[in-house]
């Protein structure tokens, strides 16, 4: 009998671990406190209280990365919720009871669709629903512009001491690169890890933390910037640097899909590049890996092109493709936008509906907190936190545990001095509590029962329990009922954009085939009048099989040169395999009623994630003989063929063995 826990329980005790970030430490002990300080000072405590919550928002999206990528976590989210904060003070003061619960239920259904775009929209979602419904019913004498402006000023001190203030290690080095450059090295430690670990079980986790690290890096050098090109040369060589790493990534997941052992020097030269990345020196002498495979000859290229590339430091391709605005639509109005919106606007306009006929019905007495529920509600119905039960759970514990505390501090602190420093250790704690939902719950109920005492409440802790029990009935209930289309939108709007990813990847290599076919066969045409045969493994791939292609194309790169789309396309392609994983994981974490949903999914993305390591590798030996081999166009073709097998009944790919022919 096994005693170990289910999935949705497991889920609800673990936890992430790392290092403390010193910085964020500092930086949330300098935003929501201080700023609620500043309110107090100059008798405008109720915009010191809503500048306070923005700062907390925004604290909890202040994760580790890069200062230009902050910029869009952070700043995007905090637009939406000044936005939120207008629209929800507007409304609640024009509107009834039923005009209100139906727009709010509206704001839910587009918030949730917009959610499914990625991370930043899904914060920039969550804070326009939590501030809507804190603008409609926080008690606040402000105008709705004007909490909008103070909304968004508490955002931007946050901001701004995320781009002034030093992090660890940036004095020693280049101030302006203080994510770039660890993450850059990262990449190379990652490639090295992943040689050290060719011919073990361990390869398969090693290329899941190559793929983790590539775009982590890639998130870290693409963020906003007020040029369009790289302006100093500085990170002109640190864009180089990374897209040096490309083909070593390549080379790498091509010697783990052979399983066969390398040399122990080959591992030598990815290390001594991260040092070089990370300490910004010169890489001294390489090691030369052997020749003896494609692989090991596309190792030793790729070194030696990565030498060249830190020595002249040009800049380089980042390999990346901006999302065209038919794509997000996409994703808005796909499977997954349609499901979580739906979802979103139920739960969401269910609480405001309860919390008003509870408004209206006095259960609150002379102290009207009815936006807790509807706030509380937008965080657990976010599939970002976890699986269902695993939310309510943290959610449920974190509240009890933070509003005993806060209780406990209310009696002995001074007013308003203890609160406005109980909220700045709050702040400061925010960046260690949110590696678990339930520590981040209670330091985020500290915090907002501190602000909402400062702003002349008096103590709530039994009705914050009480509301937060409320939401988290309405979510599991909601969160269960019978959705019209097909459950599980979620995962199947990841595995489509995988499996769509696959295909062009696998197709532009096929083109790659071809070009390179037809190249050898005008060198060595024979004389007029004679025919000549080509072998089944020389013949062409039919242009008309290619629409996945077809118009992609990467700024910057040369026609000519087909490998830059191809690391762009497998960058792609890895980094939709990794969402669509994640996904499945939280998915298959969920109660059995909903998890039933995603079975089949695991299976899938496994043979995608063969399918994509077995056209890198088919990538490398192009590059090495100029031709697919009949085993490649095989192996290729078997793949392809299990893919159908798996997702007969599923139709969660898409991806059809006809439409990309192999062979003659």
């Amino acid at each position: 009998m096994s005693l170990a826990p289910p999935p949705w329980l497991a889920h609800a005790l673990r936890a992430q671990r790392g290092p403390i970030p010193w910085s964020a430490v500092v930086r949330g002990a300098l935003s929501a406190g201080p700023l609620l300080f500043a309110g107090v000072l100059a008798d405008r405590t109720s915009l010191g209280v809503v500048a306070a919550i923005a700062a907390m928002l925004a604290g909890i999206n202040d994760r580790p990365g890069s200062r230009r990528a902050s910029v869009k976590r952070i700043g995007m989210p905090a637009l939406a919720g000044a936005a939120g904060m207008a629209l929800g003070t507007y409304a609640g003061d024009h509107m009834g009871a039923v005009a209100l619960t139906a727009l709010l239920t509206l704001v839910g259904l587009v918030a949730g669709g917009v959610s499914a775009v990625g991370p930043v929209a899904s914060g920039a979602g969550t804070q326009l629903l939590v501030t809507s419904a804190i603008g409609a019913g926080m008690p606040l004498p402000e105008e709705g512009w004007l909490r909008a402006l103070g909304y968004l000023c508490g955002a931007c001190w946050l901001l701004g001491l995320r781009l002034a203030l030093p992090t660890p290690g940036a004095l020693a080095g280049d101030f302006r690169f203080d994510g770039e450059r660890q993450a850059v090295a990262a990449v190379y430690d990652a490639v090295a890890e992943l040689l050290d670990a060719v011919g073990t079980e361990r390869a398969g986790d090693r290329r899941v933390a190559l793929t983790a690290a590539l775009d982590h890096a890639q998130d870290a050098l693409t963020g906003p910037r007020l040029r369009r090109y790289a302006s100093s040369s500085a990170e002109r060589r640190l864009h180089a640097q990374y897209a040096a790493a490309l083909p070593l990534a390549e080379a790498a997941t091509a010697l783990a899909w052979a399983g066969e052992a390398v040399p122990e020097r080959a591992c030598a030269g990815p290390r001594r590049l991260a040092v070089a990345v990370r300490e910004n020196t010169h890489t001294g002498p390489l090691p030369a890996p052997t020749r003896s495979a494609p692989a090991l000859r596309a190792l030793d290229d790729a070194l030696l092109r990565a030498a060249e590339a830190f020595d002249r430091g040009r800049g380089g391709d980042l390999h990346t493709r901006r999302r065209t605005a038919r794509g997000v639509l996409r994703s808005v109005l796909g499977a997954g936008g349609r499901e979580y919106g739906l979802r979103v606007a139920l739960c969401f306009g269910a609480s405001v509906a309860v919390a008003q006929a509870l408004h209206h019905s006095r259960w609150y007495g002379e102290h009207a907190h009815w936006y807790w529920l509807p706030a509380t509600t937008v965080f657990l119905v976010k599939p970002d936190l976890g699986p269902l039960a695993s939310r309510v759970l943290c959610r449920a514990a974190g509240t009890v545990l933070g509003a005993l505390v806060f209780a406990g501090f209310a009696l002995v602190l001074p007013r308003p001095e203890g609160l406005v420093a109980l909220v700045a250790v709050s702040g400061a704690l925010i960046p260690v509590a949110t590696r678990h939902f339930a520590a981040q719950t209670a330091v985020v109920t500290v915090l907002v029962l501190a602000l909402v005492m400062v702003g002349g409440e008096p103590q709530a802790s039994a009705g914050r329990i009480t509301e937060t029990l409320l939401a988290c009935a309405i979510v599991l209930i909601v969160g269960h009922l019978p959705m019209p289309g097909q459950r599980g939108g979620g995962v199947r709007a990841r595995l489509a954009a995988a499996g769509g990813a696959a295909e062009a990847y696998l197709a532009h290599v096929l083109r790659e085939a071809e070009g390179s076919v037809l190249r050898a066969a005008e060198r060595s045409a024979p004389p007029q009048g004679e025919r000549r045969v080509l072998r089944r493994t020389e013949r062409p791939v039919p242009r008309s099989s290619l629409p996945a292609v077809r118009d992609a194309r990467v700024e910057g790169t040369a026609d000519d040169d087909p490998r830059p789309l191809r690391w762009t396309l497998r960058r792609e392609a890895y980094r939709a395999l990794a969402e669509a994983r994640t996904a499945i994981a939280l998915a298959a974490a969920e109660l059995p009623a909903l998890a039933r949903h995603s079975e089949g999914a695991e299976e899938i993305a496994a043979a995608l994630e063969r399918l994509v390591d077995t056209t890198t590798a088919c990538a490398v030996h192009l590059d090495d003989s100029g031709r697919l081999t009949a085993g490649d166009l095989d192996r290729l073709t078997e793949l392809l063929d299990e893919l159908g097998r798996l997702d007969e009944g599923h139709g969660l790919v898409g991806l059809r063995r006809s439409e990309l022919p192999l062979a003659g």
